[in-house]
């Protein structure tokens, strides 16, 4: 495809989700690249893997999922990023191995012209713990035309200067209750969610805010009108890349553009089809998505 064929663009990490009995592909901008590929969304996929066979590997998997890999870079030192991740019930704990292939994401013309020609550029904040990959996303902030911002708040891999300078440049941004409430307790944010959102919303000129709650659903901040959905219950399997559905979800309604109550609703049912399922890319159609009860 040629730069200009791309709707979105995602830039990040891209790695190996190790469980105690599996080993599945994983990272968040991936897993929203994927999903929004599934939903007619055309996106391309930024990152770096190491020169071997887990890499190679990740490559197989893109591919295999319809994911163009142009734009997948290959470090001959550092190896392809993996995370040890332990499960508690339905909950995840990480520990993000470091350094890694993707914190050395290279900036070049090519990638420059592919985020400046694709109408949205979805990026979290993890990918800026490596001064590497945080200059090369720096850059690319500066000539992106949409900047969807998906926090990542994972220890110690985040600095509040490096967030605050992502939320400073970004137009969109997404986060859970447990990040919003560490963002109330460094700004001195008080009140109700909706309060602290529209807040934060002043603070950084964000034009909407998404504050997910698991199982509970979700809420948008958008143009100063506030939407919450309760969300969808179903039979958990693993929350892995559940908040990456929803958000692939979201975008994939707000570019038509749909209403905000519409595209939540729908982001809402993402989530939820996802975390039915083990891992964070499982086939489906829209369909599916849209018979969820």
């Amino acid at each position: 495809m040629n730069n200009s064929d791309f709707t979105a663009v995602c830039f990040g990490e891209i790695l190996w989700d190790i469980l105690p009995d599996a080993r599945l592909p994983g990272g968040a901008p991936m897993n929203v690249a994927y999903h929004l590929n599934q939903l007619q969304v055309p996106t391309a996929m930024i990152s770096r893997i190491g020169n071997d066979a887990l890499g190679e590997e990740l490559l197989q998997f893109i591919l295999l999922k319809g994911l163009d890999t142009a734009f997948i870079q290959k470090d001959e030192v550092y190896d392809t990023g993996t995370v040890l991740a332990t499960l508690s019930g339905n909950n995840v704990s990480y520990e993000i191995i470091q350094p890694v292939a993707w914190d050395f994401i290279r900036y070049s013309a090519q990638v420059q012209k592919l985020v400046a020609s694709a109408r949205y550029f979805i990026f979290g904040s993890l990918v800026a713990r490596n001064e590497k990959s945080g200059q090369t996303l720096f850059e690319l902030l500066e000539t992106a035309p949409y900047k969807i911002l998906d926090i990542n708040l994972r220890k110690p891999h985040y600095e509040k200067k490096v967030l605050e300078y992502l939320m400073q440049h970004a137009d969109m941004l997404k986060l859970n209750t447990d990040e919003l409430q560490l963002l109330g307790q460094w700004y001195g944010l008080s009140g109700s969610e909706n309060e602290q959102m529209q807040a934060l919303q002043q603070k950084f000129h964000l034009n909407t805010i998404i504050t997910t709650r698991g199982d509970k659903g979700a809420a948008v901040l958008h143009d100063g009108a506030y939407v919450e959905h309760p969300g969808f219950k179903v039979q958990v399997a693993d929350t892995i890349g559940s908040g990456d559905a929803f958000l692939a979800g979201f975008i994939s309604k707000f570019i038509q553009p749909a209403a905000i109550p519409e595209a939540l609703e729908f982001a809402c049912r993402m989530g939820a089809f996802v975390a039915g399922h083990h891992g964070a890319c499982p086939e489906y159609s829209a369909a599916d998505i849209v018979s969820l009860a």
